[in-house]
């Protein structure tokens, strides 16, 4: 029997659910055989999307969910009353070692508390941190933590940059990755009290290749494979990327529309820019996983459209194949033993 890895996606949730994220997942499966998704979702809603997709049928499996998960409803109440959701069925299926992994759109904080709830946290690990890629000059990095512990403390900072260098070590096959802590100069005096207190402990880790502070101006450029800071800062750097590139493209595209001549110009240039900004564009480095958890939890953009779902689901595969959950509970163990 052919062995998959198991993918659950949250076919109910984002703005473009269900038709973009059963897209995201078909396409997922389309591209990779050894990929099984279970759309979690309402099962009428979900199989009237598939009826227009082509996919191999033992690739594809529906788990009927009958209600959603709103956004504004509060999390840990709608965890706790709404046992039929898409996100409280799906995080099931991976607590009960149905499913490898769980993607969702969705609710934030249903899929934060939920997957710390459900999944659990592995042994030794403080606070999971949520962790994106992020588009830099130089490739891919990671922004640990942008939304998950907006309260962190220098212990969970120095936890995120041990877990995110094993990420970037497995996923993206970086041998040494390059961590530095978001600061506002360079110096090592600078910053806040918690960047002061953390600094320190980063220096002394041999686990991690620190290379000391990073301003936000340094980051696109490319100048660090790990970014570490807690939770508000993460998510600000986050919005600020996504709201900077989206504005800049419109500003790109409307310039080119101004003149014949530049119509022209536009038109010789499109094939260069369009893969230019393609590495530019979140959608294209997947979801965010909610790192240290006991199974791989990835929650993706609200606006996701298929393209999004679907690298998320295939990242899930190299996650699982490279044991990415084993290495940080083993990195976690190792820490709490020396301590």
């Amino acid at each position: 029997m052919e062995e998959y890895v198991k993918v659950a996606v949250d076919a109910m949730g984002g703005d473009n659910a269900p038709k973009e994220i059963v897209k995201g997942a078909v396409e997922a499966v389309q591209a990779d055989k050894k990929i099984k998704v279970f759309l979690v979702g309402k099962e009428e809603a979900v199989r009237q999307e598939l009826s227009s997709l082509q996919y191999p049928a033992g690739q594809v499996e529906i788990v009927p969910a009958g209600e959603v998960i709103e956004t504004a409803e509060p999390p840990v109440q709608a965890i706790r009353s709404k046992k039929d959701s898409s996100i409280v069925k799906g995080l099931t299926l991976v607590k009960n070692g149905e499913c490898d992994a769980f993607v969702s759109a969705g609710s934030s904080g249903a899929v934060l508390v939920g997957g710390q709830v459900l999944v659990g946290r592995s042994k030794g690990v403080e606070r999971p941190p949520l962790a994106p890629l992020i588009p830099t000059e130089k490739g891919a990095a990671l922004l640990i933590d942008c939304g998950a512990n907006v309260d962190a403390r220098p212990s969970h900072l120095l936890q995120f940059a041990k877990m995110g260098s094993i990420y970037m070590q497995n996923i993206m096959g970086i041998q040494k990755p390059r961590v530095a802590i978001v600061n506002i100069g360079a110096e090592e005096e600078k910053g806040n009290l918690l960047v002061k207190e953390t600094f320190p402990l980063l220096k002394a880790c041999e686990d991690i290749h620190f290379i000391g502070s990073i301003e936000a101006r340094d980051i696109p450029a490319g100048q660090a494979d790990v970014i570490v800071c807690e939770a508000f800062v993460g998510n600000v750097i986050l919005k600020l990327y996504e709201g900077v590139g989206a504005t800049l493209i419109k500003k790109v595209k409307a310039g080119m529309m101004t003149s014949l001549r530049s119509k022209v110009g536009a038109l010789l240039v499109k094939p260069a820019l369009k893969e230019t900004l393609k590495a530019f564009d979140l959608e294209e480095y997947g979801g965010a996983p909610l790192l240290g958890l006991r199974g791989l939890v990835v929650k993706t953009h609200g606006s996701s459209k298929a393209v999004e779902i679907k690298n998320t689901v295939l990242q899930c595969r190299t996650f699982k194949e490279q044991d990415v959950i084993g290495k940080i509970r083993a990195s976690m163990a190792a820490a709490k033993e020396e301590g």
